[in-house]
């Protein structure tokens, strides 16, 4: 048995190492600076970064030979050919976890791709407070929340920082609940937790959805179920968890449009796709607080508003402003 270990380790070394001159020494510059979050190829050739609080910066070009190679040595690591009939490549690089999403030609000029690393620090709230990002009172509200186990939905746009502000809500959670039992579910390696009682769970499609993780995380007895980012049908299984005894979880959720209204629209949007039965009376009942994220100028993420559900009285959600900017 032992051997057996030592030979699979020896082969995943050697993946590793292959995988990492096929990146080469600038890509792996970019993916070990603390700063950088994401690094894209677009199919003209041009290399772009983003950097926490610099925004985005073209920082060179990568051949085509490069970026194609690049693509398919990802692609071999996952058990996956890139070729014009599979030209879509998503998984992690198993150097760190980073999300890699490649695409190929005929859909992609020249080969195209994006990385987008995984959180290496986790910001607490009082950080957000510090940068201007929330108020103090915002933050009291928040810890105020969590100790009460209220069901937090974060919403915001693409590179609003919502699985950013969800490891804060974590963190804070993990530090004021320090005995819950914490069960994570998300589809690629982004969240964090420091408390000692966990389960981190992640997807693995086609054959464990969001919703089978769901069902089955009802059977080990968390204290707080939180989802990376509510997508599809399985909306409906978290609502009915955090319904049914399981309150004080988080989740993410994606909406163009950053109001409260536009992230229950979006959520009773995904609910449907589970069940033709209306869903607004288990929204109101299931979710208590919408947290509104946003980017700003000059590449800052805030929190733009806070928002208590109080109830659905037929027609429409009641909804409470929090007063957050004092």
């Amino acid at each position: 048995m032992d051997d057996l270990h030592d030979a699979k380790r020896e082969a995943f070394r050697r993946e590793v190492d292959y995988l990492n001159r096929v990146l080469g020494a600038r890509i792996l510059a970019l993916l070990d600076d603390p700063a950088v979050t994401d690094i894209i190829r677009n199919s003209d050739g041009n290399l772009w970064v983003t950097r926490a609080g610099a925004g985005t910066q073209c920082v060179g070009t990568m051949d085509t030979g490069q970026a194609e190679s690049l693509i398919a040595s990802v692609a071999a690591t996952m058990s996956l050919e890139a070729r014009r009939s599979s030209p879509l490549v998503q998984g992690e690089l198993i150097t760190d976890g980073s999300r890699f999403q490649g695409i190929m030609a005929p859909c992609s000029l020249s080969g195209s791709f994006a990385i987008r690393k995984p959180a290496r620090l986790v910001y607490s709230l009082q950080h957000y407070v510090a940068q201007g990002a929330l108020s103090e009172r915002a933050c009291a509200l928040l810890e105020a929340a969590i100790l009460r186990r209220r069901n937090i939905l974060v919403v915001g746009g693409t590179g609003a920082g919502k699985t950013t502000f969800l490891n804060a809500l974590i963190k804070a959670a993990s530090e004021l609940t320090p005995t819950h039992r914490f069960l994570i579910i998300e589809d690629t390696r982004e969240l964090q937790c420091v408390a000692p009682n966990k389960e981190m769970l992640r997807t693995s499609p086609p054959d464990v959805t969001q919703q089978d993780l769901l069902r089955a995380t009802l059977r080990m007895f968390p204290d707080r179920i939180i989802v990376g980012e509510v997508r599809g049908p399985k909306a409906l299984d978290m609502l009915e968890a955090w319904n049914t005894g399981h309150d004080g979880g988080f989740g993410t959720i994606h909406s163009n449009i950053t109001t409260p209204r536009a992230a229950l629209t979006r959520l009773e949007f995904l609910v449907s796709r589970a069940t033709p039965a209306p869903a607004q009376g288990l929204i109101a009942e299931s979710v208590n607080l919408i947290v509104c994220v946003e980017r700003q100028a000059e590449d800052r993420r805030a929190v733009s508003q806070i928002v208590a559900v109080e109830g659905f009285d037929g027609a429409n959600y009641r909804l409470q402003p929090q007063d957050i900017h004092a």
